[in-house]
């Protein structure tokens, strides 16, 4: 066949995206809409790159693209050809690419009301790069700590006895990835097929992480004082709980089902597993005691900076019994995992220079200015909440199922991102609601996110 004439092609001079990949998709688009069809011949790079009025660079490196998809090949001494054409239509000329999304976007480019993502708001700079410079200045480690930098353990110490009351030794402390990391490592060294019971509705991932170990997931019901001790099974390895601000309900272990819950571990040899995620987070009273000052010889105690600080650490910590620090460490010399040193390092220069307590006073003030915003707001639409004034969420209950999707879908599509409650039950949910984030967007954004919030669940 003979040379074929080459459609209009629009190139857009100043957009993001490279003219080659403009030329290239602009060609595709063509031999889809049969505008070129298989057997025509390409003008030469030289001659399209004279028409089209731009370097022949650009129309080399289109046709090598198309060279490598298969849809062009070349004869020697007879120049390019069509040999194939895509199924589909796609644009003549690539869009412009979306605007930005504001620093306050969550992950589908919203602004993210869900819960779990950090005040990164609360973040001084300033502290931020000297603490990364104070940790970069360190020699190299030579050989691996299977049990977390010292610097690490030490600060983790002396933050777990300010902030948390639990006297530690660093001897007694591990260093993590974070708390699903430590839920995953506890789950490979209790006994494989063994039961733990996890709370419902709870954090799923730590669900997952024991199921994934080979253990038996089983839910065990949450009211509104947090785990349901007494409906605890019997024949349990471990439990798994939430006690300072059950996740997602927001409750606190009340005094007499901590004491209960550590005598029966006692009596049954099981473990307890405190995921104290944002334990330090309260702004009404001083928080109950933990579970690891009650119960030392049972209880895993865990920590993370992912709440506090950022997940941009991978930074975590265990306080455990001597029994589990060794298998924990054993499993670590088996099988090299261990977690990395250098968001420790961070944490500890953070530490070392007083600005970690700093910003945790600035952390509670601000989350807790933020707290009563979204429940001003949200009472002002008639709704009600549930949740103890910690943390960085809250729930905000609704009748029904349908009516928590219908609300999820009515602020996405206006640009606000909701997390709904019965995704965190693992089997049926008998109660539906939205787990209300509040520590993620920016301080500009929130107040806007919050209307659409109130204006969807008025309608």
């Amino acid at each position: 066949m003979g040379d074929p004439e080459i459609p209009p092609i629009a190139l857009d001079r100043s957009g993001a995206v490279p003219l080659g990949v403009q030329l290239a998709t602009a060609l595709r688009a063509a031999a889809a809409t049969g505008v070129l069809r298989v057997g025509d011949r390409l003008p030469s790079t030289r001659a399209l790159a004279v028409t089209l009025g731009i370097s022949r660079t650009v129309t080399a490196a289109a046709y090598d693209q198309l060279l490598a998809e298969g849809w062009v090949a070349g004869r020697r001494g007879s120049g390019t050809y069509v040999t194939a054409a895509p199924p589909s239509v796609p644009p003549s000329v690539p869009p412009r690419p979306a605007p930005r999304a504001p620093s306050a976007a969550g992950r589908e480019g919203l602004v993210d009301l869900r819960a779990g993502s950090p005040c990164i708001e609360a973040l001084d700079r300033s502290a931020w790069r000297r603490a990364w410079r104070a940790g970069a200045d360190l020699p190299a480690d030579a050989y691996p700590r299977p049990e977390g930098d010292q610097a690490f353990r030490t600060a983790v110490v002396d933050h777990l006895l300010r902030h948390r009351g639990l006297p530690a030794d660093p001897a007694e402390v591990l260093a993590t990835a974070g708390s699903t990391a430590a839920i995953a490592e506890l789950a490979r060294v209790l006994p494989r097929g063994g039961a733990v019971a996890v709370e419902e509705p709870g954090y799923r991932r730590a669900a997952a992480a024991l199921a994934a170990g080979g253990l038996d997931v089983v839910p065990v019901r949450v009211d509104e004082h947090g785990l349901d001790v007494e409906a605890l099974p019997t024949g349990l390895v471990a439990v798994y709980c939430t006690p300072a601000h059950q996740f997602p309900l927001g409750a606190r272990l009340p005094a007499n089902r901590r004491v209960a819950l550590v005598e029966r571990a006692r009596a049954e040899g099981m473990l307890i597993i405190e995921d104290d995620y944002d334990g330090e987070l309260r702004y009404d009273v001083a928080p109950l005691p933990l579970l690891a000052a009650l119960g030392p010889d049972v209880v895993v105690h865990l920590g993370t900076a992912s709440k506090l600080l950022t997940p941009t650490l991978g930074a975590g910590w265990m306080v455990a019994p001597p029994a589990v620090r060794a298998a924990v460490l054993d499993h670590r010399d088996r099988t090299g995992v261990r977690p990395s040193p250098a968001g420790q390092r961070v944490l500890a220069a953070l530490a070392a220079h007083g600005d970690l307590s700093r910003h945790l006073r600035r952390l509670r003030c601000e989350l807790a200015n933020r707290r009563v915003r979204v429940v001003t707001a949200l009472a002002g639409a008639g709704l009600p909440v549930r949740g103890d004034a910690a943390g960085a969420h809250l729930v905000v209950p609704l009748p029904r199922r349908d009516t928590e999707h219908a609300a999820l879908a009515a602020a996405a599509a206006r640009g606000v991102a909701l997390d709904g409650l019965t995704r965190h039950y693992g089997g049926s949910a008998p109660r539906a609601g939205l787990v209300l984030g509040y520590a993620g967007p920016a301080r500009a954004d929130l107040e806007p996110a919050l209307d659409v919030v109130a204006d969807v669940l008025r309608r």
